[in-house]
């Protein structure tokens, strides 16, 4: 199905009464009874699925986050609080089925709000160091025109004419095995006992709306991809004087060129010539604190590993408590030497050979790298 904004014609900040004139506008063009063209009717299906979830604060700002997909009852992080369908079901079987006259009437109470979620990616070093975000979202928050009453000002909610402010409606139903009333919410009032007569323009009636807001986040030192965040209160305005629901911030932290991280450890390469891997020598290497100094002792061999101890990662939640940094040594040989670096190696293999050192395998190596030349 097409966005539902554009079923509408509508921008995506498009307030209550703009959604209202285009949905009766095009209700209006497309309905079955006035155009008959091929396809009219289902365009005027669609143009009604639309203006129903946009016209209502709390399945916008799910369709806004999540398109259709948040639309099936579980967008987001799921109110678990809220389990009014449930609570209808048995009520219908349970006080209804019997008939019990005296049920006493439901009537719904404040609500919270929904939970959100923010997806955010970070660097490797934000990640590391921890660092403070300005992030914006949208989410609901109680209509400050009407103050949540979802009434106009001077005006208020009356009781409802349907259900007579009882929040529910029974319908008797006479069967071979006698009479079973069935309850069920007031589909005029939703349940609520109540109705606007003359809702606020700002909000529909609601009592919510949709607005943009920044928000400074306290990302903490040592957080990984898939750290999840919470900040209270800033999910959407909960109705009827309810407590709003939470933000649930998602990081992503991108790769380093460099540097991998294995837990609360920093792993890298360092690439030596093989003088300083005979010598030793002390260098420069990259870390998370910058550039520091690394000694490499002398006989370093090929594929050792030499740690920058406390160099690594703050342990989340502890920032005292950090890993290593761990550097594995490659060694790069020269494919080319000079005729002088040739004389100085020979005189080290002869030097060698003198002093009766064995080498491990009988190959004639040194024989054949350091022979007299022709």
């Amino acid at each position: 199905m097409a966005d539902y904004y554009d079923l509408l014609g509508v921008s995506r900040d498009a307030d209550a009464d703009t959604l209202k004139r285009a949905y009766r506008r095009l209700a209006r063009q497309y309905h079955p009874d006035i155009n008959k063209d091929p396809g009219a009717e289902d365009r005027f299906k669609e143009i009604g699925r639309a203006y129903e979830v946009l016209s209502d604060p709390q399945t916008r700002a799910r369709y806004d986050q999540f398109g259709e997909a948040g639309l099936g009852g579980a967008a987001g992080m799921p109110d678990m609080g809220d389990m009014g369908g449930f609570a209808d079901l048995f009520e219908t079987f349970f006080s209804g089925f019997g008939g019990a006259p005296g049920g006493a009437p439901r009537r719904r109470g404040p609500r919270q709000g929904d939970d959100l979620r923010l997806d955010l990616t970070i660097t490797f070093q934000e990640a590391v160091s921890g660092i403070e975000k300005e992030v914006q979202i949208r989410h609901l928050e109680t209509c400050s025109t009407c103050k949540g009453s979802g009434a106009k000002a001077g005006s208020g909610p009356t009781g409802c004419p349907t259900c007579g402010g009882a929040g529910q409606v029974r319908r008797a139903t006479r069967t071979p095995f006698g009479s079973f009333t069935q309850v069920a919410p007031c589909p005029t009032c939703e349940g609520s006992g109540e109705v606007i007569a003359d809702p606020c323009g700002a909000c529909g009636g609601q009592g919510l709306q949709q607005v943009r807001k920044k928000l400074r986040i306290n990302i903490p030192a040592g957080v990984d991809s898939g750290t999840r965040l919470r900040v209270a209160s800033e999910g959407n305005a909960g109705q009827r004087g309810g407590p709003a629901g939470d933000l649930y911030v998602f990081l992503s932290v991108q790769p380093h060129p460099h540097l991998r991280r294995d837990g609360i450890n920093v792993q890298s390469e360092v690439t030596l010539n093989y003088l300083q891997a005979i010598l030793g020598d002390t260098i420069e290497v990259e870390t998370v604190d910058g550039h520091e100094q690394l000694t490499i002792p002398a006989g370093t061999q090929p594929g050792a590993v030499l740690s920058l101890q406390g160099k690594g990662i703050p342990r989340l939640g502890n920032p005292v408590a950090r890993g290593n940094h761990q550097f594995t040594v490659k060694v790069q040989l020269p494919t080319r030497i000079t005729d002088h670096e040739r004389e100085l190696l020979e005189e080290l293999a002869g030097h060698h050979t003198r002093k009766g050192d064995k080498h491990p395998h009988k190959s004639g190596l040194f024989g054949g790298l350091f022979g007299h030349r022709d």
